[in-house]
């Protein structure tokens, strides 16, 4: 390997190194932002949540990676021609795409990565980040006693406290209602004061109520069937209540059940799914006929029948009254409803089949699509590095970006309207490679050319002749 060729791998890789960081470290707060209300004061511990953000930056290398190369390929050229060692690398006789050879090989092995990583490796963090989000997300909160509310977080309690200290464990004026076998609220508890904390094994909460009574309704012991035929009521210093806490520990879902999202299957899971639909499709319109059938009692007969030699002609059918005339049109309407009803549940369910196989299909192309827009915006970043010259953070941030947003904008829309049946999968997952390729192309044969591209001046003098033409007498 050249020397040129390890300085322009050392200048490309350290900046796609940061900046790829930099972009996750960016998904990954706005995920936070996102879900905060979510995962805060809910008592998870603190291996939940960096498992959770473990999984979520696993899901945004999709969208990090391209950004990152784009970035990265637009400072390292960028920074070369201001600092004048692209024209040090041309006059030594090395054209652009020579100086290109190095880094266009980086970027293939990063696409092959990442054509792997989201077949084999994105739909386990897929399934994993989602369960777990699901599981976190319905976790009851870990305020387990309000304010001036009645709690019903504890099964069989509803407690109720009027005001809490700041420490967050004196409690004042509390109310207890505790539902017995009865289903009715059989013991009934107020206290002045306590104390809430934690068992050590962290199974229980307990509460240490001081200076209080309280009410137990009983059936008796007589024998007899009414609930309430005993009352007892005694007066307490101090007392214990304990409180179940299992029921605020995260309860984990079983990932199966999330195993038929699209987004949990690699390639060979998506084509089984794609072709037992397309099965299922063909298999629903070839009995379809078959199940319509049964609802017509008017049918007509074939020419060739075997059994009656001459159809009776519908005009000689005579109705003689009007009640006749009124059941013949209701017996046809019901026909004709029940027909109808029946259409249309196939036709939702063929809607909604035709949907999924639409949806697997574009998550099917989008394992290749990764790794080709990676190849895609590396065309775009390199020449255009190249072109205006200017490294840094400055102004190939604001140009990555809005090319990178073109890129967004184009594939969401046509992922939206391939999902909506108004594109072809195909076409819609493809679309935005499609639309830069030819930037790509483009920018590349200019930056080859030493085309002044984005050389203000020389619009200026352009515009300058045109406004001199136009100011001239005729």
């Amino acid at each position: 390997m050249k020397k040129i060729h390890l300085l322009l791998l050392k200048s490309f890789i350290r900046p796609f190194i940061v900046t790829l960081l930099i972009v996750m470290f960016v998904l990954l707060m706005l995920f936070l932002f996102k879900y905060i209300d979510d995962l805060i004061g809910k008592g998870f511990q603190w291996y939940i949540i960096l498992e959770l953000m473990m999984y979520n930056s696993a899901t945004n290398v999709a969208m990090a990676l391209p950004l990152s190369v784009l970035l990265s390929s637009i400072m390292t050229y960028g920074s070369l021609g201001e600092n004048y060692e692209l024209v040090a690398i041309k006059s030594a006789g090395i054209s652009l795409r020579r100086a290109m050879y190095p880094m266009m090989v980086v970027v293939l092995v990063l696409s092959a990565a990442a054509f792997f990583f989201s077949d084999y490796m994105l739909p386990v963090a897929n399934l994993k980040y989602y369960s777990l989000l699901y599981d976190a997300r319905k976790q009851k909160s870990a305020d387990l006693l309000p304010e001036n509310i009645f709690s019903n977080r504890f099964p069989g309690y509803s407690i109720r406290v009027k005001r809490k200290d700041p420490d967050g464990q004196t409690l004042h004026e509390i109310m207890i209602y505790q539902t017995g076998k009865l289903e009715t609220n059989q013991t009934v508890t107020f206290a002045k004061s306590g104390l809430m904390y934690r068992s050590k094994d962290d199974l229980y909460l307990i509460l240490k109520l001081r200076d209080g009574v309280r009410y137990e309704e009983d059936a008796g012991s007589s024998g007899n069937s009414l609930p309430r035929q005993r009352l007892t009521r005694f007066r307490f210093k101090e007392t214990e209540q304990k409180l179940d806490l299992s029921v605020f520990k995260i309860q984990r879902t079983d990932e199966n059940e999330f195993r038929n999202a699209s987004m949990m299957m690699n390639l060979r899971q998506l084509q089984h799914y794609v072709d037992s639909a397309h099965h299922e499709v063909d298999s629903n319109v070839k009995v379809n006929y078959n199940l319509v059938k049964a609802y017509m009692k008017y049918t007509t007969v074939p020419l060739t029948s075997s059994v009656i030699k001459k159809p009776i002609p519908a005009d000689s059918i005579k109705m003689t009254g009007i009640s006749d005339k009124v059941n013949t049109l209701n017996n046809a309407s019901s026909e004709v409803h029940q027909i109808m009803d029946v259409l249309r549940n196939r036709a939702d369910r063929h809607k909604e089949t035709s949907k999924s196989i639409r949806r697997y299909i574009m998550e099917y192309q989008k394992k290749f699509t990764l790794g080709a827009a990676c190849i895609v915006l590396f065309l775009i970043g390199a020449p255009l590095g190249a072109i205006i010259r200017k490294g840094g953070l400055g102004l190939p941030v604001v140009v990555s970006v809005i090319f990178f947003l073109i890129y967004y904008i184009i594939g969401t829309i046509g992922e939206k309207s391939a999902k909506e049946g108004d594109l072809s999968p195909l076409i819609g997952a493809w679309i935005s490679i499609g639309v830069l390729f030819p930037i790509g192309l483009f920018l590349t044969y200019k930056a080859a050319t030493d085309s002044a591209l984005f050389d203000v001046d020389l619009y200026k003098r352009f515009f300058k002749r045109f406004s001199l033409r136009k100011s001239k007498p005729i």
